[in-house]
């Protein structure tokens, strides 16, 4: 992955400094930042890596712009405790979650049963709001075409959970936290 620079950039912010922000608070700014053309426009795109930006979000939540090369994706994760929202403004992104509650910690493999499986394709507009634990993956699968989604989370990520799958196996691989990222 690259990275772009760390430049914070404030585009209007729905929500209110003093209130936690909810989903659909989150969720209307992502919104209304994928609307702001010149911003997604500014975005550095890498032809080999996802790229991304870091924004001012709406009552202290932490926000992306992030760029999606042809062909990748995230991996299996979870944001914690946070709720998030995002929404592609380009291209089109595809999310595979899980429609399960998983315990949140002391575990290291689930077998998780056939039903679960949801999955979301979500062009240029489209997004979605989610509440804490929300195991998933994002991925731009056009093989020729950049994506470009804004994403928002609050409390701002305390850590990420990196997860495995294979078939019905969910496992516990790695665990970010901010100090990873930087």
């Amino acid at each position: 992955m690259s990275v772009s620079p760390s430049a914070s950039v404030s585009p209007s912010a729905s929500g209110s400094a003093a209130a936690a922000p909810t989903q659909a608070d989150l969720l209307d700014f992502v919104r209304s930042t994928a609307a702001d053309g010149v911003l997604i426009d500014s975005l550095p795109l890498d032809p080999q890596g996802r790229t991304w930006v870091r924004l001012e979000g709406p009552g202290g939540s932490e926000a992306w712009l992030i760029g999606w090369p042809p062909g990748t994706g995230t991996g299996w994760h979870d944001h914690a405790d946070s709720v998030g929202a995002f929404l592609t403004a380009r291209g089109e992104l595809t999310e595979n979650s899980l429609a399960a509650r998983l315990p949140t910690d002391g575990w290291k493999s689930l077998e998780l049963t056939g039903d679960v499986d949801r999955r979301r394709r979500l062009p240029a507009g489209r997004g979605r709001a989610f509440g804490h634990h929300h195991v998933h993956e994002v991925l731009n699968e056009s093989p020729d075409r950049h994506a470009v989604s804004v994403h928002a989370y609050y409390p701002p990520l305390p850590r990420i959970r990196r997860y495995s799958r294979a078939h019905n196996v969910l496992r516990l691989e790695q665990v970010e936290r901010p100090e990873d990222w930087q």
